[in-house]
């Protein structure tokens, strides 16, 4: 726990879960201090990792301590960042840019938890934290799985599709896809899928309107033209946010997925 990615602070937080344990963490990431939400099983033991990668920036999409659980009492240590700025972190999101190595930080720091298997760390995105999961899966060693969940892909895509969202991109971003090419473009992990030595699974509602289905089309068509092991579930019925009863079936599905997929590749 005093490894280089920790600064000493670790609170224990209220769990909606009697059989997990929360803390709220503060880790190092690019020298920032960054908060993230930690929970594990209550039962003593070593377990497998699980990274937890939200979507949205600021308080929309902000991690719920709630589905933290979830996935905890599935049998994982799993360890969710704020990203930076948020929740009393130092410095300013950016939309997966800078900001992604916070999720690179977050697992550095997963790994290194006396009880956590270090074989088997895997990684997790929904929405906007399929682009972080999927550079996590890029950039760092060991990953054992990575699941994109109605994940961005490309974020050049995401400008054209949501209206909403481009006043906000073209601020944290620094303009548009027509004027900032480059830098939509090292946002969108499509074009660095080769670095990828793990199974993907890809997860997505095909009515979802908030990210469109063709974000995980056109993943799944680079990782197959590349050779890739990845699997889909795709939805025909849904859209961002499954229903209750169904959302749980899919995170225990997902979760024996993830156990299955073995030591990282």
């Amino acid at each position: 726990m005093e490894g280089f990615y920790f600064t000493g602070e670790k609170y224990r937080f209220p769990s909606p879960n009697p059989n997990v344990k929360m803390y709220i963490i503060t880790y190092l990431s690019d020298g920032l201090k960054v908060k993230g939400l930690l929970a594990e099983p209550k039962e003593s033991g070593v377990y497998p990792g699980f990274l937890y990668l939200r979507g949205g920036i600021k308080n929309v999409g902000m991690v719920r301590p709630a589905r933290i659980a979830q996935f905890a009492s599935e049998g994982f240590v799993v360890f969710a960042p704020f990203y930076r700025g948020n929740r009393g972190g130092e410095g300013d999101e950016d939309f997966a840019g800078r900001d992604r190595e916070d999720a690179f930080s977050a697992y550095r720091w997963l790994k290194e938890q006396p009880n956590v298997l270090k074989s088997q760390i895997h990684v997790f995105g929904f929405s906007r934290g399929g682009v972080m999961a999927l550079f996590t899966a890029i950039y760092m060693e060991g990953v054992a799985s990575v699941v994109s969940w109605g994940g961005v892909t490309d974020m050049t895509l995401t400008y054209m599709e949501r209206m909403d969202l481009r006043r906000m991109m073209k601020r944290v971003i620094g303009g548009s896809p027509n004027k900032c090419k480059s830098k939509y473009d090292g946002r969108t992990p499509l074009f660095e899928l080769g670095k990828i030595t793990c199974p993907v699974l890809i997860i997505h509602g095909l009515k979802d309107e908030n990210v469109s289905a063709e974000h995980s089309f056109r993943l799944e068509k680079g990782l197959h033209q590349l050779g890739k092991e990845v699997t889909t579930w795709y939805f025909e019925d849904y859209t961002h946010y499954f229903p209750p009863v169904v959302n749980r079936q899919v995170v225990t599905n997902l979760c024996q997925w993830m156990k299955s997929q073995g030591e990282s590749c």
